[in-house]
C-alpha cells in the first residue's frame, strides 16, 4: 500500500502537500529575514538643510558702512547737540553749564581728542587754520580777537554757548560773526578725510555679489 502510494495516482498530491509545506516553512523564515534585529544600529538621520539668504551688493554696503569707524568730529558735534538747552555758566565744563571753550573742551573729549581749557590756547594748539571759505562740521571757529569760539555743525552752521543767560543752542552764522571771524582750526583732521571717503564709498553703485555662505 505504503509503495502503491508513492508509485499511484496519489504521488501528484503528496507532491502537492509536500511543496505546500515546504512554502509555509519558508514563509517564517523569510519574514524574520525580512525583520529588522532589535540591536541593528539606525541609520543616522540626515542633517538639516540650513537656506542660504544671498548677500547682495546693497547689503554688503550698509555692513561697511555700519562697521566703519565713526571720525571724532561726528562725535564731538554729535555730543555737543546733545548739550541744547543747557544753561551759559562763566568757566563752566558742564556742572550746572557751560562757557564757550568748556563746551569744546568736552565735546571733543568725549571723542578722545584732548583740547586745552580757554579759546586762544584751543586756536593756537594746532598750526595748521582753516578759512572761512573751507570751513567743515568739527571744525573750531573763533571770533571777537579770540574771546568766542564755536564749532562747526554743518555748512553755514554752527552750535556754541554764547554769553551770560543764554544757553547752548546752533546758531546760523550770519555777516555779523563774519566780520569778526579770526579764524578756524580742525582738531580731527583724520576724521574728515576718513568720513570724506566714507561718503566717496556709500555714492558709489553697489556692488555684485554672490551667495554668502553658512
Amino acid at each position: 500500500m505504503e509503495g502503491t502510494i508513492l508509485s499511484g495516482k496519489i504521488r501528484p498530491r503528496v507532491l502537492s502537500l509536500l511543496v505546500a509545506g515546504t512554502a509555509v516553512l519558508a514563509t517564517p523564515s523569510l519574514a524574520l529575514a525580512d525583520s529588522p534585529k532589535a540591536d541593528s544600529p539606525k541609520a543616522p538621520a540626515p542633517a538639516p538643510v540650513t537656506a542660504t539668504a544671498p548677500l547682495t551688493g546693497p547689503k554688503l554696503k550698509e555692513i561697511i558702512t555700519k562697521d566703519a569707524p565713526v571720525p571724532a568730529w561726528k562725535k564731538a558735534v554729535k555730543w555737543a547737540m546733545s548739550k541744547r538747552g543747557t544753561p551759559y555758566v562763566w568757566g563752566g565744563t558742564g556742572n550746572g553749564g557751560f562757557d564757550c571753550s568748556g563746551l569744546m573742551l568736552r565735546a571733543y573729549g568725549a571723542a578722545g581728542i584732548k583740547l586745552p581749557r580757554v579759546a586762544a590756547a584751543q586756536y593756537a594748539a594746532f598750526s595748521k587754520k582753516v578759512s572761512w571759505k573751507n570751513l567743515k562740521p568739527g571744525d573750531l571757529v573763533f571770533f571777537h580777537n579770540l574771546g568766542h569760539v564755536g564749532m562747526i555743525t554743518k555748512p553755514g552752521y554752527m552750535v556754541h554757548a554764547p554769553q551770560t543767560g543764554d544757553v547752548v543752542k546752533e546758531e546760523k552764522l550770519n555777516s555779523w560773526r563774519r566780520s569778526t571771524f579770526v579764524g578756524g582750526v580742525r582738531p580731527d583732521r583724520t576724521g574728515v578725510k576718513l568720513a570724506a571717503e566714507q561718503a566717496k564709498l556709500a555714492a558709489q553703485p553697489a556692488p555684485t555679489m554672490l551667495q554668502a555662505t553658512p
